[in-house]
């Protein structure tokens, strides 16, 4: 039977199943749970006492009644400050408010006494219950943490870093590929959930659609309501990640109106200079700041349309940033051929526009107490003007688009001890680097490493469209053995992908100055052919889960999830008999043992990966009866999916093919690898395509694929200890990740034939050439990784009050941690994955991470938060992986440490980043409130230093810095309105 019509009987049996499709979509993605027990004085257990959650900002309501164990939990609770009430026949009523998050498990347990009048209700405003039941090593991000802590460029991913074991990517005011990374794993391997919509990145790097290369922002962060980040043992509902996640919930519309907007400006004159600056400032006649201006402005409304049923928000932001970037091509003395061309009218500073416009909007209905239903529209749209300075001319300059849209439809039905939440969302990505000066042919020139005239040679357009469907039932009427909360759950998603490849169809002409002195290219590099590729794909997820709770103490997270792609491969792709033949007729030239069974194909040898089945296990347990003390763990396998990009590598080498020609100088001696040069071929591309006819030049790279490639897997593993201090809560666990899985192309017809396995060896490395082709590559899923890590994290939520203006939260995570990888991301793996074994690679000893936020009416009302990073820095590796043949260059992969300053414990941290922001509002009338806020980023100028040289050990600048690896001091002013 064709693999896709069992993927097609799949997804008909699992909709048929899952075809309860008149329920919520608000899946435990995007929402919290409570759940305990109602008991008598004594101790007994309280069978069918009524327990009603009321959300106060909405009045919306969910009941349940509680089990002959007097077990309750009410599922599918949106985030939000809730009045629990707990009542029976007889017996006073008593009642909590308690404040659920994003994903949350909370245990919020009662004490009925036998009596006819109400007992004093126990309140805790705005706090969370302990959150003891889960064995997810998860941190909870706050409304007011995104509001109140410092960060500049209003990302949200960068708060992830308050989650133990997180590492935020690229953090810088001229960062691209913002996201986060966690266990040792790359980016790619993490997802980000919002109100349950996966905006997962299947086509290229990033994890995140929209954040390959972005500078911005994923959503408008005066959305986001708040968020949650696990790295560890996530339960079998969430999909397509091995490594961490994040749910985050959008705000909704409230029953009373509220608004706000905000304008913040940093620019040079608020940027200090780092040392390195500061070295040139204080040697130079004449220093110039680098310019550079952000300015971010946004507003909000949101409120009732009519009271209690029907209730909007939407938000916008806009992001505009101009910095310029100086070109200064400054070509070395002594050959003429370059005085004729006048760099010097290329010199000057250029500015780099960034524009970014993030928008939402939101209609919430209570269409009865049992039914709600949730519309929201997210809008991104961005330009970036970049890629070139010093040696690139403005000429080459890339025009990035990026884009991502997105439609969600939500509904729950919760009848009795059933609760049904389904979704229907819609998401069109699309990544659009191009020339922002196209038409000239690119020109490069091989001094000072290099210099750039002509248009740039990135030209691509990739679209991704995501249809999804989502459906997930929740039963708390199973009772054997104990108390469950049973969950299972269906996902369909209906994906095209539209790319169009036109890389280096702009030809580049190579200049190098052993070559004629520059006169005339010394080889020419371009593409040609079909750019165009496209597929659909169809993802199926299936789920079951069970929190089972034998005893009040115990529970038990048991889970199961699969999961199955019809075209995560080209599995339609058939191997060209060319390829075939000549590499089996040369496959002694070969250095990777080639298995025809396994790389070739005739169409009909590669099938979907139907291996993905994830159990999921975890327990938690209190030490006390009241659940302050309780050990956890868990264990999981985690499976994602390779890229697509990857996975066309194999057609699109043949259909896109790269060429290189060499050439000759007129009238000289032309060898058997060149063609005379000729000026025309520098503005006639016909001319370059019809030299391709010669099969002295028609040798295309090849790349090959294996037939049983596997997505990338990882199993997780943790065992840890929860304690409450009152209204602190603290956790320390082990944690563990193994992955495996992840994919690399190696060259297979080049390698090193020495045991020094260096270039400095004659002869040492051999690339033997297969005839009527070029490279030799093949992809294996050899990768692997490992990370061990003691986390531990420290939290008392902010808890404030609105009528004596005193507040306070604070928190800190530690992490303690070894990461290893082998067999990917190594320059030059060649044909053996094993030459470095288990490197130290991304490994950092120790990070800490901490924040704050004070209220503080005594100083003028002044709002005081701040963030603080300190980091033993990355370990980085010592000489070459091919340079063994001198002793001081021999390699040692992870054995440099970046030098250690100290910062409240002495000579301690690399990396030193401490974020202080200050609040006031001076007006406040009738509900509207003007203020002002300053924040400081890297408050203490630290420099935090990278580009080491770690190259030669006997060199004499061994070991120092060229360059730091955050931003110096800066400040950002800014001025907000709020109306509540």
């Amino acid at each position: 039977m064709n693999p896709r019509h069992i993927v097609r009987a799949v997804l008909a049996l699992l909709l048929c199943i899952g075809g309860v499709w008149t329920g919520d979509v608000q899946a435990q993605t995007t929402t919290g749970q409570i759940q305990g027990y109602v008991r008598g004085p004594d101790g007994e257990d309280l069978a069918g006492a009524t327990v009603v959650a009321r959300q106060v900002e909405t009045n919306q309501s969910r009941q349940v009644v509680t089990s002959a164990s007097g077990a309750f939990a009410l599922a599918g609770l949106r985030p939000g400050t809730y009045e629990v009430t707990a009542s029976r026949v007889g017996a006073g009523p008593q009642v909590r408010t308690v404040r659920v998050g994003v994903g949350q498990t909370l245990t919020a347990s009662f004490v009925l006494a036998p009596q006819a009048v109400q007992l004093a209700a126990i309140t805790a405003t705005g706090t969370r219950a302990t959150e003891s039941r889960t064995s997810e090593v998860a941190a909870n991000v706050s409304r007011q943490q995104v509001e109140s802590l410092p960060t500049s460029d209003r990302n949200f991913l960068s708060l992830a870093q308050l989650a133990p074991g997180v590492q935020l990517q690229n953090e810088t005011l001229d960062g691209q590929r913002k996201t986060f990374t966690a266990g040792a794993q790359g980016a790619d391997q993490v997802n980000v959930f919002i109100d349950g919509a996966s905006y997962k990145n299947d086509m290229i790097q990033g994890g995140v659609a929209g954040q390959d290369a972005s500078r911005g922002s994923p959503f408008p962060r005066n959305a986001i309501g708040e968020f949650r980040i696990i790295t560890q043992n996530f339960k079998a509902e969430y999909q397509k990640a091995s490594s961490a996640i994040i749910t985050a919930t959008t705000r909704s519309g409230t029953n009373q109106w509220e608004s706000s907007a905000f304008f913040n400006l940093q620019n040079r004159e608020l940027i200090a200079l780092d040392r390195f600056q500061r070295s040139v400032a204080d040697t130079a006649a004449r220093y110039d700041r680098p310019e550079f201006e952000r300015v971010q402005w946004g507003a909000d409304i949101g409120g009732p349309i009519i009271r209690d049923r029907l209730h909007f928000f939407g938000s916008i932001e806009r992001n505009d940033q101009t910095r310029a970037s100086r070109v200064n091509i400054v070509p070395p003395a002594g050959y003429p051929a370059l005085d004729t061309i006048n760099f010097a009218a290329l010199n000057g500073e250029f500015a780099q526009p960034f524009e970014s416009w993030l928008g939402f909007g939101k209609l919430s209905w209570e269409q009865a107490e049992n039914s709600f239903w949730e519309v929201s529209y997210s809008h991104r749209a961005e330009e970036d003007i970049r890629g070139f300075g010093n040696l690139d001319s403005y000429q080459s300059a890339t025009r990035f688009n990026n884009g991502v849209n997105t439609g969600i439809i939500k509904s729950t039905w919760s009848p009795g001890a059933f609760l049904n939440e389904a979704m229907l969302s819609v998401q069109r990505y699309r990544y659009n680097p191009v020339p922002n000066d196209p038409g000239m042919p690119n020109r490069f020139f091989g001094f000072g490493c290099c210099a750039q005239l002509g248009s740039n040679v990135s030209d691509q357009d990739f679209t991704q469209t995501r249809y999804s469907l989502r459906n997930d039932l929740t039963w708390t009427g199973l009772r054997m053995g104990g108390d469950h909360v049973v969950k299972g759950g269906v996902n369909v998603d209906f994906l095209d992908y539209d790319i169009i490849k036109r890389n280096s169809e702009n030809p580049r002409f190579v200049y190098e100055p052993w070559f004629n002195g520059f006169a005339i290219p010394q080889r020419v590099e371009f593409q040609t052919g079909d750019p165009n590729f496209s597929a659909k794909n169809t993802q199926v997820g299936l789920y079951l889960q069970d929190d089972w709770s034998p005893t009040s103490r115990l529970v038990l997270n048991l889970g199961m999830r699969w999961d199955v792609e019809s075209h995560m491969m080209n599995y339609d792709y058939v191997t060209p008999a060319g390829i075939v033949d000549s590499l089996t007729r040369y496959q002694d030239r070969l250095f990777r043992p080639l298995n025809p069974d396994r790389y070739f194909t005739d169409g009909s040898d590669r099938s979907p990966f139907y291996g993905a089945f994830q159990p999921r296990a975890g327990f938690s347990y209190a030490l006390d009866s009241k659940g302050i003390t309780s050990v956890f763990g868990g264990w999981g396998i985690f499976y994602d999916r390779n890229l697509f990009d990857n996975a066309i590598e194999e057609s699109f080498a043949l259909q896109h093919p790269s060429y290189t020609i060499f050439f000759a100088p007129p009238g000289g001696p032309v060898a058997a690898n060149q063609v005379e040069w000729n000026e025309r071929y520098l503005t006639d591309r016909n001319a370059l395509r019809e030299l391709i006819a010669d099969q002295r030049f028609n040798t295309p790279e090849v790349k090959l694929l294996p037939n049983d490639l596997r997505p990338p897997k990882a199993q997780h593993f943790n065992l840890g200890l929860r304690r409450a201090f009152g209204s602190v809560e603290a956790s320390a666990a082990y944690t563990g990740v193994r992955s495996q899985n992840v994919l690399t192309f190696y060259w297979a017809n080049q390698d090193f034939v020495c045991p020094e396995r260096s270039f400095g060896v004659p002869d040492c490395f051999q690339n033997r050439g297969i005839p009527g082709w070029g490279t030799i590559l093949m992809a294996d899923d050899a990768g692997k990784t490992w990370y061990d890590a003691l986390q531990i994290k420290v939290d008392r939520p902010y808890r404030g009050s609105v009528e004596s203006g005193r507040g306070w939260g604070a928190g800190v995570a530690v992490t303690i941690a070894e990461r290893e990888t082998q067999g990917f991301n190594d320059l030059f793996s060649f044909a053996n994955e094993t030459d470095f074994p288990r490197q130290k690679r991304n490994d950092e000893p120790l990070r800490i991470v901490s924040n704050f936020i004070v209220d503080m009416p005594w100083l003028w009302g002044v709002q005081f938060s701040g963030l603080i990073n300190l980091g033993t820095g990355t370990r980085l590796d010592i000489g070459g992986r091919f340079d063994c043949n001198n002793a001081s260059t021999c390699f040692d992969g992870g054995g440099f440490e970046p030098e250690k300053h100290s910062f409240i414990i002495p000579d301690a941290f690399a990396y030193r980043m401490v974020d202080l922001r200050l609040r006031k509002d001076f007006l406040n009338v009738r509900g509207s409130a003007v203020g002002v806020s300053a924040e400081v980023f890297n408050v203490f100028n630290f420099d935090n230093l990278g580009c080491y040289n770690t190259f030669n050990r006997t060199d004499p600048a061994f070991g120092r810095s060229s360059c730091t690896i955050s931003d110096p001091q800066r400040l950002q002013i800014g001025l907000e309105y709020r109306h509540r």
